[in-house]
């Protein structure tokens, strides 16, 4: 399926229906009275966040979603019957803004949230609203109410623990293949990796976290080259940055911790919060660095570089110094997510312990002993 990030939509909710004007015509009731039926309220539009969908492809070529009107009054005190709402399902992690004015208006962030984009417009009344006891036989009645209509641009950040930066080549799919069930395109040409792809991984019964692998960068990638800027986006939501690097890159003129400091340039450039975020240097390909040299390398990278975070030596297509770092960074998310949860409330009721208004002495807490 083709991964598409952003799209624009325009939506319009149903308009109520009008008002009826009806008066009662039988037999032998000469004035029966107002009988005219309020409108029907149009159809709503609500977003729902799909956890099975990954991409806004429905939405780049369908762009108009109408909802229904609401059916008229009518006489004999029928009310219209209320227009058909539609729901439009979107990926989890969706921003869904006003395209005129970029307004953020809405995010869905958690599986199965529904929430109502454009409402639909109130039915009119009909002439029986206005019945009274000066006027018996009015003659009024109002119209619908309009719908909401908007231009929406939705923009798709995927939800991810870890994400995956740095230049083309440097292992990142490879190193997301060797650990999660993910299995992105890997090759040995520049931008293999055309879209972010998302990978699972496992490390015990229960205990997983979401990694995040986006398009190689280059230099300039904040301001739009090699379409950097639209792939940044979606690391702004991650709780951990790994900066993957080529320790033994190809070409022997291409220096590691100049592209390094390439991609930590424009990380700061394109957001300052990105930026901040906490981040571990990962050095991969270690394989390709005969085993007395390796110390020597990582030394001298880690000085030129002025790096004083957690740095990781890996070897992605062997898996060597995949298991440790895999089981850090699941301590790392699962401390942060713990830190971020709200502090359960005690009810001092309930509370046991020394401290405890409870007096166990009580019979009526004595065990029950049917002997």
């Amino acid at each position: 399926m083709k991964f598409v990030d952003e799209a624009f939509i325009d939506i319009s909710a149903g308009d109520g229906g009008n008002g009826c004007v009806s008066f009662r015509h039988e037999k032998y009731k000469e004035f029966g009275g107002p009988d005219g039926g309020d409108g029907g309220r149009g159809g709503h539009v609500y977003a729902v966040a799909d956890e099975n969908l990954n991409t806004l492809v429905d939405y780049r070529y369908s762009r108009r979603h109408d909802a229904k009107r609401g059916q008229h009054g009518m006489g004999s005190d029928m009310f219209g019957a209320a227009g058909d709402d539609i729901t439009l399902n979107m990926p989890v992690g969706t921003i869904i803004s006003d395209a005129d004015t970029g307004e953020v208006l809405f995010e869905l962030l958690e599986a199965g949230q529904v929430i109502t984009i454009a409402k639909g417009g109130d039915g009119g009344f009909g002439n029986l609203r206005f019945k009274s006891a000066i006027n018996r036989a009015p003659r009024q009645k109002t119209p619908g109410f309009p719908g909401e209509r908007r231009n929406l641009k939705l923009e798709l950040k995927v939800l991810a623990d870890v994400g995956l930066l740095g230049m083309p080549n440097a292992g990142k799919s490879t190193f997301i293949t060797a650990v999660s069930n993910a299995r992105p395109k890997i090759a040995d040409y520049p931008f293999t990796t055309l879209h972010p792809n998302l990978g699972v991984v496992r490390v015990a019964a229960e205990q997983s976290f979401v990694v995040a692998d986006i398009p190689g960068l280059i230099e300039g990638a904040s301001e739009g080259a090699g379409l950097g800027h639209l792939f940044l986006r979606h690391l702004q939501r991650t709780r951990l940055l790994l900066h993957v690097v080529d320790i033994a890159p190809f070409d022997e003129g291409v220096d590691p911790v100049e592209q390094a400091k390439a991609i930590v340039s424009e990380l700061k450039k394109y957001d300052a919060d990105l930026y901040n975020k906490p981040r571990w240097v990962v050095l991969n390909k270690l394989d390709m660095v005969p085993v007395e040299e390796r110390a020597a390398k990582v030394k001298d990278f880690v000085k030129r570089f002025k790096w004083k975070g957690p740095v990781y030596e890996i070897s992605a297509l062997t898996r060597e110094g995949c298991e440790p770092l895999i089981r850090k960074i699941f301590e790392h998310v699962h401390n942060q997510q713990l830190s971020e949860q709200a502090p359960k409330e005690v009810d001092p009721r309930f509370v046991g312990g020394e401290d405890s208004e409870l007096d166990m002495t009580d019979p009526r807490f004595a065990s029950y002993d049917p002997e």
